[in-house]
């Protein structure tokens, strides 16, 4: 059966359509007997009111966006599932888009944001991301964006984040600690901010507390190209002693190459890495790793929402602390 509209719901009781949308929303100008008849005719008509001309009206859709570079990765799966999870309780509902990395992408996904007319935005940037003005395009409608893990520079906007410096070097700390003397630190697009905090961080550690130690890096994007670097690396004369890998993506491919190859772990060849949690668990032994997660920092950029949604328009800059987890990979 198809619903009415209050043109319906007008014709059939013979009075004005705004009579009838009053009485729906209970004003008082409208008598109670008045009221008792709309409302019983709508629902024997099944009436429903137009969500869209409510938004329009009151620009209140209750409709948070989440924008992430994918979401077949389970740092943004579960920082997403954070997000629904919280947003239910408090009264929204979610719509979510992957730019896959690419910019075009993720500008076509804001133009799409502000016509379902979101009332705020969880963003991480694409490797592409130059021009911040379409983020700035919803921020001038008063829709509040707050960027999490791959954020940008500009600090005017609210961003919450990985401990990036302090997690790569809890991880060298890590290392130095097990006096590995050869290591291959593998890390993401260097176009990246995260990818340059850690990999900064990273290198000043060993020149600060071990300057003696051999220290190769490289930048792997992939599954697949982390795996061929440590293939290389491991099959060389001098091969690491210890791979760092800056993500769960870099882990696989790390450990597809020892497991061709055949090798112990941490015998011959010592693994740690910064993670969400999930990747490390799945190897025996358990690798040793920097915790990352995406459901603690989804939580902490729901809280940066609601404080945003609430006038609070000071942009802030939130930081997730990490933590050391001792596998037995090191």
């Amino acid at each position: 059966m198809q619903h009415s509209t209050l043109k319906k719901l007008s014709e059939v009781l013979g009075i004005s359509i705004s009579t009838v949308s009053r009485a729906l929303k209970d004003h008082p100008d409208i008598s109670e007997n008045t009221k008792k008849k709309v409302k019983e005719l709508a629902t024997t008509l099944e009436y429903e009111p137009n969500n869209y001309a409510v938004q329009l009206r009151t620009r209140q859709s209750n409709l948070l966006g989440i924008l992430v570079p994918s979401i077949d990765n389970f740092f943004y799966d579960s920082f997403i599932a954070a997000v629904e999870e919280n947003a239910r309780l408090n009264g929204y509902s979610v719509m979510i888009m992957q730019s896959r990395d690419r910019e075009q992408l993720e500008i076509a996904n804001l133009h799409l944001f502000r016509k379902n007319m979101v009332m705020g935005l969880f963003a991480s940037i694409s490797i592409e991301t130059v021009d911040l003005r379409y983020f700035k395009k919803l921020e001038d409608l008063e829709i509040p964006v707050v960027f999490f893990d791959r954020v940008p520079e500009n600090k005017s906007y609210n961003r919450v984040c990985l401990a990036d410096e302090i997690a790569a070097r809890m991880a060298a700390e890590a290392i130095i600690k097990k006096k590995k003397k050869n290591v291959l630190g593998l890390f993401g697009h260097p176009h990246l901010s995260i990818t340059a905090k850690r990999c900064a961080s990273f290198k000043e550690t060993f020149e600060k507390n071990s300057p003696e130690t051999i220290l190769a890096i490289d930048y792997p994007e992939n599954i697949t190209e982390s795996k061929r670097v440590a293939l290389v690396a491991l099959k060389a004369k001098q091969p690491p002693d210890v791979i760092f890998c800056m993500g769960d993506m870099i882990l696989i491919g790390v450990m597809y190459a020892v497991h061709e190859l055949k090798l112990k772990v941490p015998e011959e060849i010592a693994i740690i890495g910064i993670s969400n949690g999930l990747m490390p668990t799945m190897y025996d032994p358990k690798i040793t790793y920097v915790e990352t997660s995406g459901h603690k920092l989804g939580k902490l950029a729901f809280t940066q929402m609601l404080s945003s949604l609430k006038d609070n328009k000071e942009p802030k800059e939130v930081f997730l602390e990490s933590i050391l987890v001792e596998g037995g990979s090191l």
